[in-house]
C-alpha cells in the first residue's frame, strides 16, 4: 500500500475531493482490472472514455479516481482527483508508483518513421555483447536482462512501460533502448521519463490515419526531443530534412549523423552485397552483415549513439561487425535452386522504396524480381496507392495480397493499391487475395537466381482478419514452399 499523494508528486491537480492520504494498493486505467483499494485513472480514448466506467471501478473496490471531469454524483469516502490530463497523470503517478525508475539507468529513446526496431535492437545486442546488463522496450519484444517478454504495442502505456524499467532496476540493467512512436508520443506516455538521448531516424509517409496531417505527424515526434533535458543528447539523421526541425526547440546536445550531408558522424558505403556493407564511418572501415543504404544509416546510429554512451572505438566497430539483422528486417534465405526469398517489415512507401531500391542496386538484371505486398486494414488509407505504384514500377513482377486486413473487405483494399499502378506497368501485377496463395505462386514462379521479396510483415506470426489472428508467418511459409519446389 502506499499513500495516494505520494503518487501524486508532478501531477497538476484542479480540484481535490476527499482526502490524498488515503492508502491505495495500485493504478488502474481499465476499469475491468480494479481490485479493491486500487485508484482508478479515468483516460479519454479514441474510442473509449474512461469517464464513463468510474462508477463500474468504484463498484469494483477502487478507493481514489483521477478524472478530467468529476462526476455529477460523489460517492462518500471515494477521493476524487480533478486533471486537465488524466494520461499526462498517469504518466507521472506510473513514474513515482514504481520509484521512478527510468532515473536509475541510462534510458535511450528511438523515434522515426523506419528503422527504430533495427536501431533499439542491434544496440541491445551490441551492448549486451560489450558486457553489458541491457534492457529493451520494442515492437517485436521486451527485454530485460535475458528475460523476454512479449510486446504488444510499439510504445507500452506508462504503467508497463515503469513496470518493465522498474523489473530492470531489480536485475541491475546499466542500459535500456526504447522504440517511440507518435502514439506513445501523443498519448503523454514518454513524458515522465528520464532520457539520456533520443535518435530520429527518419521521416515518411506512416500514421496519418491517426494524425490527419504530416505537418502533425512530425511536430508530435518534435515533442520528444522538445522534452528531452540538458543532460541528454539529441542524435539526428540531417539526410532527412526534418532532422533539424528536430533539433529546433531540444535542450538536449545536438548531434547529427548523414551519408550525404556534412555531420558530426559520417558514413560512406564502400560494398552493397547480399552478404552484406562494407562502410567507412567517419575514418574507420568496417565490416557489417546488415544489408542496403537504409541500414547504413542504421548502423551509422548505433556507432554514433554506442560512442556517445562511452564505449571505446575499438571495441564498438568490433561489436558492430558482429551484429545480426532483427527478425523480419531483411531477413532471407536461398533455396538450393539458388532462389532467394526476402521476408521484410516494409510497410510503408518509404520502407518498401529503400528495400527494393536496395535489392535492385544489388541484383545483376539478369534475374526476376517478384514482391508479394498489401496494405494493413483500419489504417491510412492514402498510402495503398503509393505502395502499389512503388511495387509495380520497382519489381519485374508484383502480386498484390492480403496484409492484416482487420475489419475491412481485403478486395477493397487491393483495389486502393492497384490505383497507384500505372498503365505501364498493369502487366506486370497479379492479384491473389490469400496471402499464402500469394507466396506460394511467387515461389512457383520464380526461376534459378530470380528474388522474391515478400513486404509488409515482417516479424509477425499472425494475421489478423475480422478480430481474430491467425497464425501466419511469411518467412516460414515461404521457406516452406520452396523445399516443396525442391522434391
Amino acid at each position: 500500500m502506499i499513500a495516494l499523494k505520494d503518487i501524486l508528486y508532478k501531477v497538476t491537480i484542479n480540484a481535490v475531493v476527499g482526502s490524498t492520504g488515503v492508502q491505495v494498493n495500485a493504478i488502474e486505467f481499465d476499469s475491468r482490472q480494479i481490485k479493491t483499494n486500487d485508484v482508478f485513472v479515468a483516460i479519454r480514448g479514441s474510442v473509449v472514455d474512461g469517464h464513463n466506467f468510474i462508477e463500474k471501478a468504484i463498484e469494483l473496490g477502487a478507493r481514489a479516481v483521477v478524472c478530467e471531469a468529476l462526476p455529477e454524483q460523489l460517492q462518500n469516502g471515494i477521493t476524487y482527483i480533478e486533471v486537465d490530463s488524466a494520461s499526462k497523470a498517469l504518466v507521472f503517478m506510473a513514474a513515482n508508483y514504481y520509484g521512478n525508475p527510468s532515473g536509475n539507468l541510462k534510458l535511450v529513446g528511438v523515434t522515426g518513421t523506419n528503422g527504430k526496431t533495427t536501431v533499439s535492437t542491434l544496440l541491445y545486442q551490441l551492448f549486451k555483447k560489450a558486457g553489458f546488463k541491457v534492457g529493451l522496450l520494442s515492437t517485436v519484444k521486451i527485454m530485460v536482462g535475458d528475460k523476454e517478454f512479449k510486446a504488444t504495442h510499439t510504445t507500452p502505456d506508462s504503467l508497463t512501460i515503469n513496470k518493465y524499467l522498474s523489473e530492470m532496476n531489480d536485475e541491475g540493467v546499466e542500459f535500456c533502448f526504447m522504440e517511440v512512436s507518435s502514439h506513445g508520443i501523443h498519448q503523454n506516455r514518454t513524458e515522465g521519463l528520464v532520457f539520456e538521448g533520443g535518435i530520429f531516424t527518419n521521416l515518411s509517409h506512416d500514421h496519418l490515419d491517426y494524425h490527419n496531417t504530416f505537418a502533425e505527424y512530425r511536430d508530435v515526434k518534435k515533442q520528444f526531443f522538445d522534452q528531452l533535458p540538458a543532460k541528454s543528447f539529441a542524435l539526428v539523421n540531417v539526410d532527412d530534412k526534418n532532422g533539424l526541425v528536430m533539433l529546433q526547440n531540444t535542450k538536449a546536445r545536438k548531434i547529427t549523423y548523414a551519408l550525404k550531408s556534412y555531420a558530426d558522424y559520417k558514413a560512406q558505403i564502400l560494398e552493397n552485397q547480399f552478404s552484406g556493407l562494407l562502410l567507412k564511418l567517419n575514418d574507420n572501415e568496417v565490416w557489417t552483415r546488415l544489408i542496403g543504404s537504409f541500414n547504413a544509416y542504421n548502423i551509422l546510429a548505433i556507432y554514433a549513439t554506442a560512442e556517445l554512451l562511452g564505449l571505446e572505438k575499438v571495441e564498438n566497430l568490433k561489436l558492430i561487425s558482429e551484429l545480426e539483422s532483427v527478425s523480419g528486417r531483411f531477413q532471407y534465405l536461398v533455396s538450393d535452386e539458388k532462389i532467394t526469398a526476402i521476408v521484410d517489415y516494409a510497410h510503408t512507401p518509404d520502407a518498401l522504396k529503400n528495400v527494393l531500391e536496395t535489392i535492385n542496386n544489388i541484383r545483376t538484371k539478369n534475374e526476376e524480381l517478384i514482391t508479394v505486398v498489401g496494405c494493413g486494414g483500419d489504417r491510412d488509407k492514402t498510402k495503398r496507392p503509393k505502395m502499389g505504384h512503388i511495387a509495380s514500377a520497382l519489381s519485374t513482377k508484383v502480386i498484390f495480397t492480403s496484409d492484416n486486413p482487420r475489419s475491412e473487405v481485403p478486395e477493397i483494399i487491393i483495389e486502393d493499391i492497384e490505383k497507384g499502378v500505372e498503365p505501364q506497368n498493369y502487366k506486370k501485377t497479379l492479384s491473389i487475395v490469400d496471402r499464402k496463395q500469394a507466396i506460394k505462386t511467387a515461389c512457383q514462379m520464380a526461376q534459378p537466381n530470380d528474388i522474391i521479396l515478400i513486404a509488409g510483415k515482417g516479424h509477425e506470426t499472425y494475421q489478423e482478419i475480422k478480430g481474430e489472428r491467425f497464425d501466419f508467418d511469411d518467412y516460414k511459409i515461404v521457406q516452406e514452399f520452396l523445399k516443396q519446389l525442391q522434391k
